[in-house]
């Protein structure tokens, strides 16, 4: 009896030791390493070259692509082949275009010098949109061409951009069609630009500076949203609902940093109260910049006590405050499993870009001690950082789901991503055109994509933390652009550790 006792006693020690470890385990599997950061940093910068449109180079990366839209724009007699198409289409949309440009250089300028060898990459990813984006701006006078593609048509077919034969319409902005949104973007986009290559190529950062100034004098000159313009092409898929005053400030701000020139200044401090300067927002994307011009200009009174902008760092502290759980004027959503959910459809480009925000404006404190001043609370520099890393570390697999929403970074990470170059057999392996309607058999099929999308994010969980693998479902399956360019940066600051 004793010696029976004796083994059941030993077993129970032995199954509390092994569901100890077991927890163990669980707790610290996800305890991401600086190493495990820069993995990410690199991946999340190759899934860019997987949305080139042009000519690809002799060193992409991601061989499964070939060259595609080669004729862009000749129809209308200008060159617009190049640039990025937005997401698991083949359209190139010049709004979000040009904000993905402007988040990725604005990663290389606060954390460029994290990036050590992935820096040229980082670079390479900024100069393939913005040589577009010159041509775009500089083809025709008084002009933006700010899309390539009919998204209607394109959107009723599935299949590789290699492959494409739907109508490759162009579409612009002028005096009688304005378009102040996208312009005052794309504006940003080059003078953010510019600061990147200031050292490594003073001629081109020269260029887009001088181009950026034009094309704002023009989204400033002749007003108008392009949603108003060119409606059913753009609206819904890239409708600026936020309007375009946000562009103006921002595209303002960013010429203002790059610049230097004080007539910016002075715009900024005679139009910003008409331009929504006094309007505190919650939300940082595509079409809304007012939290991130707040962030840009409290820059300059945080490290430089410029008393113009002291407004705007009270501004930021308010959308910061919106986000940390515990302040009185905390505000957000977040999923049981601690998510930033602000909408079903591609819900990680708000966790991507707010995260971002919050590291920036860590950086910006960490300069002068300052802090963030919610109500009678006051939340340090790294509260920011630790809310931003919480979030970061969800996206790579921190979470209810245990998967990774960066396909091929961790063990597990979605297999059927909507994206129809993905989707479908490559044009090495699959030579022969496969048309229009003959690629829904690759997009309704349950098998995992034949390429991988390496570094690219997907929408995402819902607000309860569930995850659909499901090619069809868009809204949680969709990579874009713009979810991975405030991520860049966010891992190269999470890679080297302190701010």
């Amino acid at each position: 009896m004793a010696h029976f006792i004796g083994a059941s006693l030993n077993m129970l020690i032995l199954c509390f030791t092994f569901f100890l470890l077991l927890n163990l385990s669980h707790n610290f599997a996800f305890a991401f390493t600086s190493q495990d950061y820069s993995n990410a940093l690199e991946k999340s910068i190759l899934f860019f070259e997987g949305q080139r449109s042009g000519k690809l180079p002799a060193n992409q990366r991601l061989n499964w692509r070939g060259d595609s839209g080669l004729s862009d724009g000749s129809g209308y007699h200008v060159d617009l082949v190049g640039g990025y198409y937005d997401a698991g289409d083949n359209i190139k949309f010049g709004l979000p275009m040009a904000f993905t440009t402007t988040l990725l250089a604005w990663s290389v300028i606060e954390f460029g010098s994290s990036m050590h060898n992935q820096l040229v990459n980082a670079k390479e990813a900024i100069r393939w949109s913005t040589d577009y984006l010159l041509k775009a701006a500089t083809a025709s006078p008084n002009t933006l061409y700010v899309q390539v593609g009919d998204p209607n048509e394109d959107h009723k077919c599935w299949e590789r951009p290699e492959d494409m034969d739907t109508p490759r319409n162009v579409y612009k902005v002028s005096p009688q069609n304005p378009g102040s949104d996208v312009a005052a973007e794309t504006a940003a986009a080059l003078a953010a630009a510019s600061i990147v290559f200031k050292d490594s190529d003073p001629s081109y950062s020269s260029k887009l500076l001088h181009t950026a100034q034009e094309v704002f004098d023009f989204a400033d000159r002749y007003r108008g949203s392009y949603s108003d313009s060119l409606s059913s092409v753009v609206c819904p898929f890239y409708c600026s609902y936020s309007g375009y005053h946000d562009e103006l400030l921002w595209g303002a701000s960013w010429l203002h940093r790059a610049s230097q020139d004080a007539s910016y200044l002075a715009y900024i401090q005679s139009n910003g109260q008409t331009l929504g300067a006094t309007e505190d927002d919650y939300s940082f994307s595509w079409d809304d910049k007012r939290p991130g011009t707040k962030i840009v200009l409290s820059k300059d009174f945080l490290e430089k006590s410029t008393q113009e902008f002291q407004a705007y760092k009270v501004h930021s502290d308010n959308y910061i405050c919106s986000l940390i759980p515990g302040s009185p004027s905390f505000q957000a959503q977040y999923t049981p499993g601690g998510l930033l959910f602000k909408g079903s459809a591609s819900n990680l480009q708000y966790v991507t870009s707010s995260s971002f925000l919050l590291i920036t404006y860590a950086k910006y404190l960490k300069s002068n001690g300052g802090a963030v001043s919610c109500g009678a609370s006051r939340y340090p520099a790294e509260k920011l950082v630790e809310l931003a890393k919480k979030q970061v570390d969800y996206i790579l697999g921190d979470n209810p789901a245990r998967i990774s929403y960066m396909v091929g970074f961790g063990q597990r990470y979605p297999l059927r991503v909507h994206h129809r170059g993905s989707s479908l057999p490559s044009v090495h392996a699959h030579p022969g055109h496969i048309g229009c309607n003959e690629g829904f058999q690759s997009m309704n099929s349950g098998s995992p994509n034949p390429n991988v999308l390496v570094g690219a994010i997907v929408g995402g969980p819902d607000s309860k933390d569930n995850f659909e693998d499901d090619r069809n479902n868009y809204q949680q399956s969709e990579p874009a652009t713009y979810i991975n360019a405030p991520l860049v940066g966010a891992l190269a600051f999470l890679s080297a550790k302190s701010i």
